[in-house]
C-alpha cells in the first residue's frame, strides 16, 4: 500500500506542484515553437514522455554498469537512439505532423527534462518508479503543451483539432481570429500567465529573492 502510494505521489507531483516547465523552467523552446496548433502539441507532448519513459527505464536498468565518468555520455547515447526510434516513427505513420513539427522531434535530445530526469532519477532509483517518474515529467510538460496549444488554436483560428468551434466572422459568425494567438510572443503571454496563475495559487513556488527588500525606515 505504501509502495502504491509513494508510485502514486511520484507520478502526480509533475503535473502541478512540481511541473518541469513551470516550476523549472524547462522545455520552454518547444512550448514556444510546437503550441500553434493542439494537434502538434499533443505529438509533441507525446513523443517526448514515450523517450523519457524508455530512456528512464533503459538507464535504470543498466545504471550499475555504467562507469560514473562516462555516464553523461551514455545517457546521451540512449536518449538519442530513442528520439532517432520515434522521429522514423512519425515520418512513417504521421508524416504531416512530422512535417509540421520540423526538427523539433529531433531536439528532445536537447531537452533538458529528459536529461534532467534520468540523471537525477534514473541512474539511482529502480525501473518502476524511473518510469513512473518520467511518465509523470512527460505528463505535466505534456499537460502544459496542451493548455497553451489549445488556447493558441482557438483563439488564433477558432478551431481545435482543425474542427471548426467558433463561427468566424468571414462566415456570417461573431468570432475574428485573433492572428497575435499565432505568433510567438503569444506563447510567452500565456505561459507566463500560467506560471503565474500557479504561483499564486501556491506561493511556495515562488523564487525567493536575491536581495531582502529595503526598508526606508531604517535610513530615518
Amino acid at each position: 500500500m505504501a509502495a502504491s502510494e509513494s508510485l502514486w505521489s511520484t507520478l502526480t507531483a509533475p503535473l502541478i506542484r512540481q511541473n518541469p516547465v513551470m516550476l523549472q523552467i524547462l522545455g520552454i523552446c518547444s512550448a514556444l515553437a510546437v503550441t500553434t496548433s493542439l494537434d502538434t502539441a499533443l505529438t509533441m507532448s507525446a513523443s517526448l514522455t514515450v523517450v523519457v519513459v524508455m530512456a528512464a527505464g533503459v538507464i535504470s536498468l543498466i545504471r550499475r554498469h555504467i562507469p560514473n565518468s562516462i555516464r553523461l555520455i551514455v545517457q546521451i547515447i540512449i536518449i538519442a537512439s530513442m528520439v532517432i526510434v520515434t522521429d522514423q516513427f512519425l515520418k512513417a505513420y504521421f508524416f504531416e505532423l512530422s512535417q509540421r513539427l520540423s526538427v523539433f522531434v529531433s531536439l528532445i535530445a536537447t531537452n533538458c527534462i529528459v536529461l534532467g530526469r534520468t540523471e537525477s532519477y534514473a541512474r539511482n532509483h529502480r525501473p518502476l518508479p524511473s518510469m513512473v517518474d518520467a511518465l509523470g515529467s512527460g505528463l505535466g510538460y505534456g499537460l502544459v503543451l496542451t493548455l497553451i496549444g489549445a488556447c493558441r488554436e482557438l483563439f488564433g483560428s477558432g478551431k481545435l483539432l482543425g474542427h471548426q468551434v467558433l463561427p468566424l466572422a468571414e462566415q456570417g459568425g461573431w468570432f475574428t481570429p485573433l492572428s497575435l494567438m499565432l505568433m510567438a510572443p503569444s506563447a510567452f503571454f500565456l505561459l507566463g500567465g500560467l506560471v503565474w496563475a500557479v504561483r499564486s495559487i501556491w506561493p511556495e513556488q515562488a523564487d525567493a529573492p536575491d536581495f531582502p527588500p529595503h526598508d526606508l525606515r531604517e535610513e530615518r
